[in-house]
């Protein structure tokens, strides 16, 4: 299979053009940045995601696309350039996929496509989160995430052939020491993150997945560790920060405060849980 992954240099692109190559498929990389190497079987375009005709250029011939070029939070950037970039990116890159008929399609997605991280106050109806939870966003960067869901709706209704995968991720990270650091009491907010997690091969391995089968449309994947970073168990921070929430599903143990079942279930994907904490 040739590969088209654009966001190519960055850390789950990068991560993907790995394990692509490595699985034998031919790639071609799309980024602003050129890569240090090219390795065999891979080739790389310079070009922005936001330029349409570059994105019809640079996907000529090839068989899938994996698009994870994206402003990956808000603060940096001013609010309408993270907003228009992420939207226009995606538009552009699943509109040049339907003009040379490209059907196999993963995008990246966030967890905070429901409002989440960055709201002034997070809102959930219930855990574990799953697919189905309403959507609250509030930020530029959660709500271009939403709306490049919904992008993907048009996109499956306009050609039903078109297989699409949204990948809703968590911080994702190659460096599990981490967790030790922020995910302890007086560390990061567990009412803007969850504690939750997701290692960085786990996400371009669900990204593959994604387009190796058809999906008779486009889905929406929570690609998050099925455990969280916090060595408390679930139930006793879910009593602690969300009393009013109710639990509708397993939070046993460590268990996530999302699920990802329906991953597990469709693309059979499989994120290990941390030996220990």
């Amino acid at each position: 299979m040739k590969i088209a992954v654009t966001g190519s240099t960055g850390r789950i692109g990068s991560e993907i053009v790995r394990q692509a190559l490595a699985r034998g498929d031919e790639v071609v990389g799309i980024d602003r940045v050129a890569p240090e190497t090219a390795p065999q079987g891979y080739s790389f375009v310079l070009a922005e995601a936001t330029d349409y005709e570059a994105m019809v250029a640079a996907l000529a011939g090839c068989d899938a696309l994996i698009h994870m070029a994206a402003i990956p939070a808000p603060g940096r950037d001013p609010d309408h350039i993270v907003h228009n970039n992420n939207v226009v990116g995606s538009y552009n890159a699943l509109r040049a996929a339907l003009e040379h008929g490209i059907f196999r399609i993963s995008q990246a997605s966030s967890v905070n496509a429901i409002g989440h991280s960055f709201s002034i106050r997070s809102r959930y109806d219930y855990f574990p989160l799953d697919e189905d939870h309403p959507n609250y966003s509030e930020d530029p960067y959660s709500l271009s995430k939403w709306i490049c869901e919904q992008q993907a709706d048009a996109f499956v209704r306009l050609e039903p052939r078109m297989s699409i995968a949204s990948m809703r991720f968590h911080w994702v990270t190659d460096d599990l020491s981490k967790l030790r650091e922020v995910y302890v009491p007086g560390g990061w907010d567990i009412t803007k993150n969850l504690y939750a997690y997701t290692r960085l091969d786990c996400a371009a391995d669900a990204c593959l997945r994604a387009v190796d089968r058809d999906l008779g449309g486009h889905e929406v994947f929570y690609i998050v560790a099925p455990d969280t970073g916090s060595p408390i168990p679930s139930m006793t921070l879910a009593a602690e920060h969300f009393e009013d929430v109710p639990i509708k599903g397993d939070m046993s143990g460590r268990r996530s405060f999302f699920s990802s079942a329906k991953a597990e279930r469709v693309l059979g994907w499989v994120h290990p849980p941390l030996d220990s904490i």
